[in-house]
């Protein structure tokens, strides 16, 4: 048997041998009811435990009931763990485990050659295979020659080590995929007792089913052992990360987990109002936990209701959030330009997905950008942040509140279905590690006018109710200084230009952006959002042949780090991947008249660090 070279292990059922491999990169797949996303999870937790580094890919159907066994409902999750450090989820699969014929049909594309598929051969039947749209079964005509197939009646082994239990067969196929991660656990000398813990609390007021779960995890793993077809097992040592403490985490859980930080840090009750979106929901879910910190959720009617109800919270002093995807970000644009025009603090948060419309609501895209800057009627400019990688969002998020408060602005965050969903270890850090987000209430009324300004151009934040502070705000244009209705054309044109200074003056508080390797050269490869980790393997893969590239990341995308412009003007060429048809590059281009290459992929699906990789020689060759 292979795994991630061209090593065979040599073996036999009583002297199994362990061979030590770097990284591995595993798809489970199967139906959307077969639990592939928890038994993935399940396993990248169990691997950070370890300490290896992680990324992951869940996979999920965009049908909400597609038919059983078609290609429609496969559901898919890959990981990537390592002993050293992670940037993406892997390019090519090292082992496929595929629950039924869909799964193989869909994912077998992406598994390398001589790679191995692990089947579970109970569900190749007839209808399946039919369903799946095979005329014959692949597991008999020799198409899957090119890779090592390990056929495992998985379901038939499940329900037999589970009959005694008398659990309806329904109930007991449903633990089959515990046993397909057990044998995962036994295949990579991982331990069982992280999940064994997790089905004693998930399941406990069950504890049939927990004992059923825990039977086919434990008949998984000792398979593995007593199989013949397996003749031996890998180890992949922990990753030497920076000391610390660390844990698995998502971007969406990252995000809910920096509100509640900068909630604390800024001393503010953080108010979200949402209405659930695929794939920004989990934010909502998450944040409900921390009602001790503060945090108040609201689940409005619909996205309109929501974003108001955040406006109406920060002008009564909380911090107000929204969280949607783009088209909730359409649906929000005119109660955003009040926030504009009020100059109240706002988070907006869009976690992207495939549009336009409905669109593709279970895949990633970065589509929502130019939406993000100009999508809004009139001059209507709003920070915009984005993170680079799952634990990022609880740094940018926390960066968003902190100019959001600062400058009195709505700041939208743009993160994207692959961060969201996305998991890798995040190295927890304390309360007293963080700054202070500082906030200044106006209390003193003399002197006071609502739309006076600071040395950012922000104007007070004055709480209803306060004496003597007793203002107007609202969607009509203002005057400067008393915030009184005011039509005149010089006034408006005055307040327009205030409104976008006001943003510029944002990249006073803002790092500068910093290349990775040569200050100069031929190439700069420039990316925002969730290709970071594409870029930095494919830079590094670069590299490691000989060849200079260089690359920065944009997390600040309105405005725009200071040196920006200069940075680009020392390369001769600057290539922006994308997962959109070049917004990036259109603005790029645009305010610096940089010669840029593009590179665009809209497939539903983030970037494979190959993919860049040839770009980049393409260029340099």
């Amino acid at each position: 048997m292979s795994n991630n070279d061209d090593t065979t292990l040599v073996g036999n059922n009583h002297n199994k041998i362990t061979k030590e491999i770097p990284s591995v990169t595993i798809r489970f797949a199967g139906d959307s009811g077969d639990g592939m996303q928890l038994t993935g999870n399940q396993f990248t937790d169990t691997a950070a435990i370890f300490g290896n580094d992680i990324g992951t890919l869940p996979d999920f159907p965009a049908e909400i009931r597609a038919p059983v066994g078609t290609t429609y409902g496969v559901s898919g999750f890959q990981l990537q763990f390592s002993s050293s450090e992670v940037y993406t989820p892997g390019d090519e699969l090292d082992i496929l485990v595929a629950m039924n014929p869909a799964a193989l049909k869909v994912n077998i594309k992406d598994l390398k050659k001589g790679g191995v598929v692990i089947v579970n051969s109970d569900s190749f039947e007839l209808k399946n295979l039919q369903l799946a749209g095979y005329n014959v079964n692949p597991l008999e005509d020799n198409s899957l020659d090119d890779y090592e197939v390990l056929e495992i009646p998985i379901t038939k082994t499940t329900l037999e080590v589970l009959k005694e239990l008398q659990l309806s067969q329904k109930a007991a196929v449903k633990c089959k995929n515990f046993f397909a991660l057990g044998l995962m656990y036994w295949l990579y000398e991982r331990s069982m007792e992280k999940t064994i813990s997790w089905i004693d609390e998930k399941f406990s007021k069950d504890p049939v089913i927990a004992e059923a779960n825990k039977r086919a995890l434990k008949a998984g793993y000792h398979f593995g052992e007593t199989s013949e077809i397996f003749s031996g097992r890998f180890n992949i040592r922990p990753a030497k990360l920076p000391s610390g403490t660390y844990r698995s985490i998502s971007g969406n859980e990252a995000l809910a987990i920096g509100l509640v930080s900068a909630s604390v840090k800024s001393g503010l009750k953080t108010f979200l109002a949402t209405y659930p979106i695929t794939p920004a929901s989990d934010i909502l879910h998450f944040l409900s936990k921390y009602k001790n910190f503060g945090i108040m959720t609201f689940q409005a009617e619909d996205e309109i209701a929501s974003v108001t109800a955040a406006i109406g919270a920060s002008f009564a002093g909380s911090l107000g959030v929204t969280s949607t995807s783009g088209p909730g970000v359409a649906l929000k644009t005119e109660a955003i330009g009040l926030a504009v025009m009020t100059e109240l603090p706002l988070i907006v948060i869009n976690v992207q997905r495939g549009g336009p419309s409905t669109g593709l609501p279970t895949k990633t895209e970065q589509a929502d950008l130019l939406q993000a800057l100009y999508g809004r009627n009139g001059e209507c400019p709003v920070a915009v942040v984005a993170p680079s990688s799952p634990s990022d969002c609880f740094n940018m998020i926390f960066e968003a509140v902190r100019i959001a408060t600062q400058y009195m602005t709505p700041v939208m965050f743009l993160s994207d279905g692959y961060l969201a969903n996305g998991s890798e270890p995040w190295k927890v850090i304390s309360s007293n590690e963080l700054p202070d987000i500082k906030i200044n209430f106006r209390t003193e009324k003399e002197g006071f006018f609502p739309y006076l300004r600071d040395e950012n151009l922000a104007r007070p934040w004055a709480i209803p109710g306060t004496a003597g502070l007793e203002h107007r705000i609202g969607g009509l244009e203002k005057q400067n200084i008393t915030g009184n209705i005011n039509y005149e054309p010089e006034n408006h044109e005055t307040m327009v230009k205030l409104r976008a200074q006001k943003i510029a003056n944002i990249a006073n508080s803002i790092p500068e952006i910093e290349v990775n390797g040569d200050q100069e050269g031929e190439l700069l490869v420039l990316g925002w959002g969730s290709t970071y980790g594409a870029i930095v393997a494919a830079s590094e893969n670069v590299r490691a042949k000989g060849k200079k590239v260089s690359y920065a990341h944009l997390r600040y995308l309105n405005p725009f780090p200071k040196n920006l412009g200069n940075v680009l003007a020392k390369f001769n060429k600057v290539l922006i991947p994308e997962m959109n048809l070049g917004q990036l590059n259109k603005i790029i281009r645009a305010e610096f008249l940089t010669d840029t290459v593009a590179l665009n992929k809209i497939q539903g699906l983030p970037f494979k660090a190959k993919e860049i990789e040839s770009k980049i020689e393409e260029i340099l060759n």
